[in-house]
């Protein structure tokens, strides 16, 4: 049988990083082995899933690149499956119809509590032929009264849980609609899934599974139950700690490369390695080198691979990813220099996507303030001589090239008998309209001739306004 994993999400919020990561375990384990990656969207919760929570799965599966090769499935379209498995089971003697009120299986709870039992259904009608009519009843599914459940997990190795702690849980509701552990089992079965990688919340679901697997004379599939995701508090993963929609992380300015590389790493290693291609992932990963305890987020270490990859992929590669971050913040990018240029320069100077958009817009627009810290520190009056002359060599220029705008800068220095920063520094607050940038001969050489001239009058106009000041 061909090895097949699924990706089973509910459409019931965003992709978080936790169900990211639990994706991409299941896709490089099947994409290691050349076998199948099913998407599945488990939409039976008709009251809370939604069409945008679906579009955000899809949108977060896309943006990490992580194809599926058959899917997505809807679990709303299989019910007449779902029914039919059912049927099978009452009719084997696997399933029985429990007409006990919602009260009375509370009671029966609270008797077990008193008496130091397991807090469970007690089976009332198991073996009951006395059906009555009209009145509403659900399925339960007959678990075994004795025996073992055990989970030879790939993570954590093996659970044993005695069928003796198990309920007859419900398979069908009043209404007829299947219930959770029912529609997993039977699409797991429909579907050849040979290896079921999850988050260890779902251990409790597992021996109900099985059980019902068996009782449908399946193959169990290999399990691995991967360990939830903490905060840096140690507390489980949420809002309170930041983003933790993958789209956030788009839009807060991450490479899908950089989160995957995050995300692999947390929770799994291959000795010291940090960085790894996608390719080095799928070679080199394996489920039995998951970590059986938690891990915590690092917000940090999520920067700093970003950053590497911000610098390391092909700039025109990562430009495609700026352009959506320009678009976001309004910056038409059609009049300025292209954005892998952008890249190339700005790339070790940000953390981010999004700060490289915010940092380089002066390249694409004209700005009619400058940085009032900036002006303060570099344009003082005794700068207009050299914005000046500056001004006049780099107007002379018929090569617009970073090596004569660097010697046009160097020449004015020289000439006037001041330190390159003298010349350097207004002229960067001129041109860019702060006091940061990249190199200024490559800055200027970005910028079209006549605009880095005409910043230049501009920023003469605020040096004399504070001449007349003075």
């Amino acid at each position: 049988m061909t090895l097949t994993t699924r990706f089973a999400p509910s459409p019931t919020g965003y992709l978080h990083v936790g169900g990211a990561r639990t994706a991409l375990y299941s896709w490089l384990y099947a994409q290691k082995n050349g076998g199948n990656f099913i998407l599945r969207i488990e939409d039976t919760d008709l009251e809370r899933s939604t069409q945008a929570s679906v579009d955000a799965i899809m949108d977060g599966m896309n943006w990490l690149n992580l194809e599926w090769t058959h899917g997505p499935y809807f679990q709303t379209q299989r019910f007449d499956r779902y029914k039919e498995v059912i049927e099978q089971l009452l009719a084997s003697g696997n399933a029985y119809r429990c007409y006990s009120t919602s009260e009375e299986v509370e009671a029966m709870r609270e008797e077990a509590k008193a008496k130091g039992e397991i807090e469970k259904y007690n089976g009332l009608w198991r073996d009951r032929t006395d059906h009555p009519e009209d009145k509403p009843y659900v399925i339960r599914f007959k678990n075994p009264l004795d025996g073992d459940v055990v989970i030879n997990d790939i993570v954590k190795g093996d659970i044993t849980i005695s069928n003796q702690q198990l309920d007859d849980l419900i398979i069908a509701r009043s209404d007829g609609t299947p219930t959770y552990n029912l529609t997993v089992v039977v699409d797991d079965l429909d579907m050849n899934i040979s290896h079921v990688v999850r988050g260890d919340d779902h251990i409790s679901n597992t021996p109900k599974q099985i059980n019902i697997l068996k009782a449908l004379g399946a193959n169990i599939p290999a399990y691995a139950h991967i360990p939830m995701i903490l905060g840096d508090d140690g507390k489980r993963l949420s809002k309170r700690h930041g983003a933790v929609s993958v789209m956030q992380y788009r839009d807060d300015g991450y490479l899908p490369e950089a989160l995957l590389n995050y995300l692999v790493r947390l929770g799994w290693s291959h000795g010291d390695q940090e960085i790894f291609s996608r390719e080095e992932m799928i070679e080199l990963f394996d489920l039995t080198g998951c970590n059986r305890a938690p891990s915590a987020f690092n917000t940090d270490k999520l920067v700093w691979v970003n950053q590497h990859y911000m610098k390391t992929l092909e700039p025109s590669y990562v430009a495609k990813h700026l352009a959506w971050h320009m678009a976001e913040q309004g910056i038409n990018v059609e009049n300025g220099p292209a954005l892998e240029e952008i890249v190339k320069v700005q790339a070790d100077r940000v953390k981010t996507l999004k700060e490289m958009a915010q940092i380089s817009r002066y390249f694409y627009e004209d700005f009619t303030e400058l940085d009032a810290a900036a002006v303060k520190k570099h344009l003082r009056p005794v700068v207009k001589e050299p914005l000046l002359v500056v001004k006049e060599k780099l107007a002379a220029l018929t090569d617009w090239s970073p090596a004569l705008i660097h010697a046009a800068i160097n020449d004015t220095a020289t000439e006037l008998e001041v330190g390159m920063g003298k010349v350097g520094m207004p002229l960067r607050v001129a041109a860019t309209g702060g006091g940061n940038s990249p190199s200024l001969d490559i800055t200027l050489a970005l910028l079209d001739q006549q605009k880095v001239l005409d910043r230049i009058d501009q920023a003469i106009v605020v040096v004399e306004a504070r001449i007349a000041n003075s």
